[in-house]
């Protein structure tokens, strides 16, 4: 990428945008960008990151964008009338989309790994490049969340990982069609759910993906993948399942309140016992899909149990921040109804009231996932427990709001649930924190909005 190419991404910030960006810088292209969390102050050490890397920020006033010879990297949701787009159209910058970018690093890769799902995605992502890592094959890795593993003084923000390998690793994403663009020697699916799209698109969608893979990694436990699996001839796939029957299974399952210990078993081999560092049953399921991957490129399966015992997860996945007067704060990204349900199932394993503040991650998705994250809620909130909404995420541009935070509290409240809509996050958090008690347990649940990390970490403070 040092061929000088200029690049300047709109949105720099974002979870899919920062890694890519500090990919192209570490590979050596000029790389330059605005977000409009920079613009207003919000988590400010990670422009500070980004600054560290040699990376040059601007406002998002359409000063940064001033030749045609830089390529304007934004995502979909960027509209044509953000001023930086604007300053593209004038200079006749070229411009990419985020995931066509990705893509072509991905696709010119010697091993490209591509992990897909509704959930699930960052974490097999980070296991996969932890594996790799830590068995000498020096992986590049693109990630949607912040690897724990990688976090150093030098790499606060470790959502990407720089190596001379073979391997690229990344998660690709099915929410706005983009997954189609990816060519995987292997593939990873996870699982498919609803959460953006329809089930008839989705199954169009992950079905291309793994068939257009070498390899495909599937988790049988979810039925819509199996049935996917289905279509595949059996030397093109490596199956996965717990207490079940595929090529890669877990048994004896034996749950921690932040791990979780296995028995892992190939075809026709003994157990090798395994102690993940990251709790619950759906984290069982991941690690099998990033042993399952590592296992189709090569890895031994003893090393990779070895080393994946020593991940230590992903900012934002169940990421405990700490405890103060006999309450502990956790910080997830449960935003879909099977996250949600993951999130819930581990925590209602071990005692304590659940005090939840769910921050819907936008308009859109909250009216494709109305019944749905209704019915999942409904099925897993304890007569002691407290949801409380603010209301959903909006970062600007044009939305419809046909379903609102408002709607969900009066569908959770008709099903006997305890819920509150408070419409300001603040005050939501400050009624939650008025209310804990020793031994309850705060959940600040959401996605698409970095600042709920801020205030997980703030929410303890208070306590």
């Amino acid at each position: 990428m040092s061929d000088g190419k200029s690049y300047f991404f709109v949105g720099i910030g974002g979870s899919g945008m920062m890694p890519l960006a500090m990919i192209l810088a570490a590979r050596g292209a000029e790389v330059a960008g605005s977000d409009r969390a920079l613009d207003a102050g919000r988590v400010p050490a990670k422009f500070d990151a980004l600054a560290a890397r040699g990376i040059a920020l601007f406002p998002q006033d359409g000063s940064g964008i001033t030749s045609a010879r830089q390529i304007v990297v934004a995502s979909a949701a960027v509209e044509d009338t953000v001023p930086d787009m604007i300053a593209a159209a004038r200079v006749g910058a070229t411009r990419l989309r985020r995931a066509e970018l990705l893509a072509s690093l991905f696709n010119a890769a010697m091993l490209p790994i591509g992990v897909a799902g509704t959930s699930g995605k960052s974490t097999v992502t980070g296991m996969i490049g932890w594996i790799l890592h830590e068995t000498g094959r020096d992986p590049t890795v693109m990630n949607g969340a912040v690897m724990t593993n990688f976090v150093s003084a030098d790499a606060p923000f470790a959502s990407a990982l720089v190596g001379e390998g073979d391997a690229f690793v990344s998660e690709v994403d099915e929410s706005d069609g983009s997954i189609a663009l990816y060519r995987p020697q292997i593939a990873v699916l996870n699982n498919v759910s609803l959460d953006h799209k329809s089930l008839d698109e989705l199954r169009v969608l992950f079905g291309d993906f793994i068939g257009h893979a070498g390899r495909a990694v599937i988790n049988m436990d979810n039925d819509e993948g199996a049935a996917l699996a289905a279509a595949l001839p059996p030397e093109r796939r490596l199956t996965v399942a717990i207490d079940g029957d595929a090529d890669l299974i877990a048994t004896h399952l034996d749950p921690r309140p932040f791990g979780i210990d296995f028995d892992l078993v190939e075809r026709g081999e003994a157990p090798i016992r395994v102690a993940l560092q990251v709790p619950g049953r759906h984290n069982v399921s991941n690690a099998l899909a990033a042993i399952g991957a590592v296992r189709a490129a090569g890895v031994p399966l003893t090393n990779a149990a070895a080393a994946i015992a020593g991940f230590t997860g992903l900012k934002r996945r169940m990421e405990r921040i700490g405890t103060a007067n006999g309450v502990t704060v956790i910080d997830d990204f449960g935003h879909n109804p099977d996250k949600i349900a993951a999130t819930l199932d581990t925590l209602h394993a071990f005692p304590g009231r659940l005090l939840i503040l769910f921050q819907p991650h936008g308009y859109g998705p909250l009216k494709v996932m109305r019944h749905a994250l209704v019915a999942s809620l409904a099925a897993r909130l304890a007569p002691e427990d407290v949801l409380v909404l603010p209301d959903p995420v909006y970062q600007g541009g044009t939305v419809t709001r046909e379903v609102t935070s408002a709607d969900i509290v009066a569908d959770l409240t008709a099903e006997g649930a305890t819920a509150l809509h408070i419409a300001d996050r603040e005050a939501a958090a400050a009624h939650l924190v008025a209310e804990a008690k020793p031994g309850d347990r705060i959940v600040v649940m959401g996605a698409r909005d970095d600042t709920l990390g801020v205030l997980a970490r703030s929410m303890l403070d208070r306590l």
